[in-house]
């Protein structure tokens, strides 16, 4: 293996949402890293309002570079008008998650298949990424063979009934954005400073949903994604909470999530002090911590090898 990290950028043409009127084609991007180019397949997906730098910096910091050191192959995806994807999420964007998942998840399995063979790949999600993967796999379990998943602070719902959660859910998002998207177009959260990048109102709209909601169904055909994933054997998963994380991946409701899912091959861990960590993680730094290479990152780390 050389273990020199290369970086690599892939751009992968999309289909228009129906209704699209002002540009062309859609462009999504991958940020792809390796030191082994026969390394197994790892597929990253990140949550709402951020992009796929919540799993490497400039500087080669992150958990892509790491796995990629460790001889894994990386590839980080930056979701529909985010991050280094191509247009932009603005007012004229017409996309929801519906054409996330059905357009362009299979567009990235596709990709690593063409480039790696159809061989097991592993699956990571930071927050609503690990909902998104879930949702996929509801559908299309077959498409992809996978080995094992990790999510990071991934919860499906927030249910849980605090001060915190009151203002930063109920006000916040439920009331203040959708008067911010009336105004802008689309959720303009970059701007805002509530998150790392932007999205589509229909993005919002339909995350929105899922959020509030006891049921899991899908916005359009009412296909039950909780009744189909217990009917089905998904890969091994390892969840991950923080321990300081009140309201975005509140442990109880990332324990909820991974219970959702029925009776599979689960694990659940709660990061910080009180369990051995070296700090109480949150939201975020539970991916980007400086201290994440030696205390987070290795624990994803085994799980993988336990299942490749």
């Amino acid at each position: 293996m050389n273990d020199q990290l290369k970086e690599e950028n892939i751009y992968i043409e999309a289909p228009l949402a129906k209704g699209t009127k002002l540009y062309l084609k859609e462009e999504l991007f991958i940020k792809r890293f390796y030191a082994n180019a026969n390394g197994a397949p790892v597929l990253m997906i990140h949550g709402s309002v951020e992009n796929g730098k919540i799993f490497y910096s400039s500087s080669g910091k992150g958990f892509a570079p790491y796995l990629a050191k460790k001889g894994y192959d990386v590839f980080v995806v930056d979701l529909r008008g985010r991050g280094q994807s191509k247009p932009l999420v603005n007012k004229y964007s017409e996309y929801g998650l519906s054409e996330i998942l059905n357009d362009d998840f299979p567009l990235y399995i596709n990709k690593i298949k063409e480039l790696k063979g159809n061989v097991p790949q592993h699956w990571i999600a930071h927050s609503w990424g690990g909902v998104l993967i879930l949702a996929y796999l509801a559908r299309h379990i077959a498409s992809v063979n996978i080995a094992s998943m990790v999510f990071f602070a991934s919860k499906r719902r927030v249910n849980i009934n605090t001060m915190k959660k009151f203002f930063k859910v109920n006000i916040q998002y439920n009331l203040l954005v959708p008067l911010v998207i009336k105004q802008k177009g689309y959720f303009s959260a970059k701007e805002l400073k509530v998150g790392s990048d932007n999205e589509s109102k229909r993005t919002y709209k339909e995350t929105a949903q899922w959020v509030n909601t006891k049921q899991w169904k899908d916005w359009h055909d009412k296909f039950d994604y909780a009744a189909a994933l217990k009917k089905i054997k998904l890969p091994p998963a390892l969840y991950l909470a923080a321990a300081n994380d009140p309201v975005l991946g509140n442990p109880k409701d990332v324990y909820a999530t991974m219970k959702e899912t029925g009776d599979q091959i689960n694990e659940y861990r709660l990061l910080g002090k009180a369990n051995g960590n070296m700090h109480d993680y949150g939201h975020i730094n539970i991916l980007t911590h400086k201290d994440c290479e030696v205390d987070v990152y290795p624990i994803a780390l085994e799980f993988m090898k336990k299942y490749s």
